[in-house]
């Protein structure tokens, strides 16, 4: 197929090529996302509304070119590409929270045909705090709680959120240059995180944190009612104190925060069962071979919160999972009709050849 040929796939073509298929036969909806770590996250988004009557496909905007990213999967929806038969599926950024500040938000909120996270990224939901326990036991084997993921990143979330405001307010006003980004997710870095002693790392960051805010605030000394208004309006779209780590940089909170922690758990749970191990009444060649069995079954940190699927209870999971029920219920009849409608066609033409 030519390069020109593929350029002009839109949901049009995936929707006569449903048509030409039967009614009998299920219907393919193509869903296009940013990367390829995204197409298993998407697959566990969509697949649940697959039946007798639809299937999805997830893949990449393009296998000629190898373009990848938010912009590439966008580039559909801006040539008027999406329909019922290809969505987009997006990280949401900020751009949810910009609420319609950016034409690329503008985009991911007003069509229909195009899916976002909630929450910052998929990385977010694969650092979600009730199930990290979960990540543990699989890299460990160890089923001993020591230490509370989701006390840590509840006031990890308290101690960031007034600064998220005021990152969310540099985003919507066009002040990022004067705090970005990066300088925020510099500030959330916990540092010098200890199992024994997590408290200090949260107290690092509130300390940096404030301080920031402080400097914000002479900066900017007329703010205080837009940052308060901003402020209620982001608690209204599901951003609370007690969860903002959803909503920070997802590879930030995946790299810098969430693994660190796992990893040093972790450690603890792992040199815990070793020591099980080591002073059982087992004789020493048992003990061997069992020292060999429990280290040949254990998996990487990293690896295993990727595969981490313990999101799928979170409240901003359900509001994703609704929209595409939403959208299922909305093209459902449309499809049916137009399926039929393909299909005479196809009838006509061959009476008349």
């Amino acid at each position: 197929m030519s390069n020109k040929l593929r350029d002009n796939i839109t949901s049009d073509y995936f929707k006569a090529a449903n048509a030409m298929r039967g009614r009998s036969s299920r219907r393919r909806i193509v869903a296009y996302v940013e990367s390829y770590d995204d197409i298993y996250f998407w697959r566990t988004v969509l697949g649940s509304f697959e039946d007798s009557t639809r299937y999805f496909e997830v893949m990449l905007p393009s296998k000629v070119t190898l373009l990848r990213g938010k912009k590439s999967v966008l580039m559909n929806f801006i040539e008027g590409q999406t329909g019922p038969d290809m969505i987009a599926c997006v990280d949401a950024d900020y751009d949810y929270l910009l609420q319609g500040a950016t034409s690329c938000s503008q985009k991911i909120l007003n069509s229909p045909y195009v899916f976002h996270t909630y929450v910052y990224a998929i990385e977010n939901y694969q650092c979600y705090a009730p199930s990290l326990h979960d990540v543990c036991v699989a890299v460990t084997l160890n089923d001993h709680r020591i230490f509370d993921f989701q006390a840590y990143f509840t006031t990890f979330s308290e101690a960031i959120f007034p600064l998220f405001v005021w990152s969310v307010w540099a985003y919507r006003t066009g002040n990022y240059k004067s705090f970005s980004l990066t300088d925020f997710c510099r500030i959330c870095d916990p540092g010098g995180f200890t199992v024994q002693k997590p408290e200090d790392s949260l107290q690092n960051v509130r300390r940096k944190a404030w301080q920031k805010v402080r400097e914000l605030q002479r900066k900017h000394p007329g703010n205080k009612e837009a940052y308060l208004k901003l402020k209620d309006e982001l608690m209204a779209l599901g951003v609370t104190p007690q969860n903002t780590y959803l909503y920070i940089q997802g590879h930030h909170l995946f790299d810098v925060v969430v693994s660190p922690i796992l990893t040093k758990v972790c450690n603890m749970l792992r040199q815990e069962r070793q020591n099980e191990i080591y002073h059982s009444h087992a004789n020493h060649t048992q003990k061997r071979n069992e020292m060999s069995c429990y280290e040949n079954s254990r998996q990487d940190v990293k690896t295993m919160l990727k595969k981490n699927t313990g999101y799928v209870f979170s409240a901003q999971f359900q509001c994703l999972q609704a929209d595409v029920l939403k959208y299922l219920e909305g093209v459902g009849d449309s499809s049916q009709k137009e399926r039929t409608t393909g299909e005479q066609k196809v009838e006509n033409k061959q009476i008349t050849e």
